[in-house]
This record gives C-alpha cells, structure tokens and sequence, in this order.
C-alpha cells in the first residue's frame, strides 16, 4: 500500500486558504503551513493572522513564519528535517532558494491562477480582466528558480464572463485550483511535465492603489474593464468634491457626449451618466470614503445636484 504524501503547504491570503481547506478535508497529510508574518490590519492596525493561519491552527497544524528563506539557514533546515515528499504553494508571497526547492522528494509545485506562460507574476486575475481576456484558468506548475518559468504539470482554462470582476474570478479559480492539485497529488506518477514556452510569456505586474484611481479620458471600455478588475481590492476610484469616491460597477453606454470628460451628465434611476474620451459609462454602484455601497438610485437622493459635477 502506497503511503500517503508528506506535504508542507506554503500560502498566505484567502485563496490559498480556500485550497488548504479542501486539501484537509480531503484527507492529505499536512505536515506544515507557511505562511507570512502576523500584520497590521484594518483601521485600529491590529496584528492579524493571515487567513492560511487560521486555518492551519483550528486544524492543529504547525505553522511557520520566517521573514525570509534567502540567506536563513535555520529555517532551510526546519523544511529539511520534516522529509517531506512534496511542497504545495499557493500564493505564499516569499521568495523560495534553490537550496528550499531541492529539499522536498517531488519538488515544489504552484498553483498559478492563469494559462501560464501568459500573466506570470503577481497579479494574473486584475490583469487578465484589465485586458480584457476571453478567458483565464489555472497551471498546476513545478516551480524552479525563474518567476512562473517551470515546466507545466496540468492546465484547465475557464471563461471570463461579460460581467466578470476580480472577486468572482478570484472565487471561481480558487475552487478550480484545489480540484486540480487533488488531481495532481493522487497521480502525480502519470503526469508528465512540459516546459514553458518563453517566448510567449506575458507578465502580470503588482496593481498600485495609484493605478486604481479613474481616468475618464481613457476609452470607456477600458474604464469599465479597469473597474471590474480592481473589484473588491484596490477599488477604483476618483473624487466627488473633494471626497474619495468608490466605483464598484459601470457599464459603457454606446453613447458621445460633448461636455468635458468626468462630467456627470444625468442621473438616472439605473445609473450616474458620465462622460469619457470617447463614450459614455454609467455608474450602477459607488460608495463615498466611510460609508456604506449604494446603488446610483440611492446615491442620487442624497446628492439632488448632481449633474453638472465633474469626477
């Protein structure tokens, strides 16, 4: 009777949480967690737990934070010691050495949530919406030394819907991810790798709260897009008087207007009308800095003067 996989498991955010998660209830030996430092968070910047975290502990599985692997010889030799078969990682977030992805028996395996070698990097779900992608997917990959270089062990691609935001897409890769990696630690025998093509790699770079901010001379599709893809984290936003204002969802209104872009140029029961560089978008849902979402309805009934603004 074959015995089961020792694996050590390295992620940090609520994907990876979600992967974690299915593999304990599916019955795999999790022998260690990885996961980043404890870190501030929400407005009173109380040290919280990383979501992997939390669930590794209400499982009683020991958990592991080192600041980094690189050039830490005590912690190389923690995952050493553990003589583990194999490394699952899923969004982890630190860099690992060549001296961590020798130790295990059957390497390190990601799982990355595009069709690799398209969107390698940090941010491959934003970027696939950004760009208005027809589809996105998950490679189950054996990691090497290069950012999302090594050689693919399974892919299954999934549609982007019209509507599609980051969250969603986030959600329904998630759930994908865990089913393949199943798939792949009960026949890892049967599957063999096949290496990258580098010359089609496209990169997904880290988004910027910056970059979140709405620009409406830009093409109204793109604006809708960039909305989508920064639904729920950063946010897209711009500025109603001087407050930060949320953008969470838009749809483009193959309409032109002639008053300068961010103009707000009706408000409809179904949408705030605004006009960009060449377009109109209209805002189905927003929320001001500290107070609570609304659709445009309700927003419009506390702003009756509204038109005429510029965003």
């Amino acid at each position: 009777m074959q015995q089961p996989l020792k694996i050590i498991f390295a992620g940090t955010p609520e994907i990876s949480k979600i992967v974690l998660d299915r593999l304990i209830t599916s019955g795999f030996n999790i022998k260690l967690a990885l996961t980043q430092m404890d870190r501030p968070a929400g407005r009173g910047k109380k040290l919280t737990q990383s979501p992997v975290k939390q669930l590794a502990l209400e499982h009683n599985i020991e958990v592991f934070q080192p600041q980094s692997f690189k050039n830490n010889p005590e912690a190389i030799d923690k995952i050493r010691v553990l003589e583990s078969d194999i490394v699952v990682v899923v969004a982890y977030g630190l860099i690992l050495p060549k001296a961590f992805l020798d130790i295990p028996k059957l390497g390190c395996v990601n799982i990355h949530v595009s069709l690799l070698p398209h969107l390698r990097g940090a941010a491959p779900i934003n970027r696939a919406i950004i760009e208005g992608a027809d589809k996105s997917g998950v490679t189950i990959m054996q990691m090497d030394r290069g950012l999302d270089t090594g050689a693919i062990l399974l892919q299954q691609a999934i549609p982007i819907e019209p509507r599609e935001t980051a969250g969603s897409l986030h959600n329904k890769l998630a759930k994908l991810g865990a089913d393949m990696i199943i798939d792949y630690l009960n026949n890892y025998k049967q599957i063999n790798p096949i290496p990258q093509d580098d010359t089609k790699a496209t990169y997904a770079h880290k988004i910027s709260k910056a970059e979140a901010q709405i620009n409406f001379n830009e093409d109204a599709y793109i604006i809708e897009r960039k909305i989508r893809g920064f639904n729920p984290h950063p946010g897209s936003f711009t500025f109603l008087d001087n407050e930060r204002l949320l953008v969470w969802e838009a749809h483009v209104v193959n309409q032109s207007s002639n008053l300068p872009v961010g103009t707000i140029i009706d408000c409809l029961n179904d949408g705030i009308l605004v006009a960009c560089g060449n377009l109109i978008i209209k805002i189905t849902e927003l929320q001001l800095a500290g107070r609570k979402r609304q659709n445009a309805r309700e927003f419009s009934q506390g702003y009756p003067d509204l038109a005429g603004k510029v965003l």
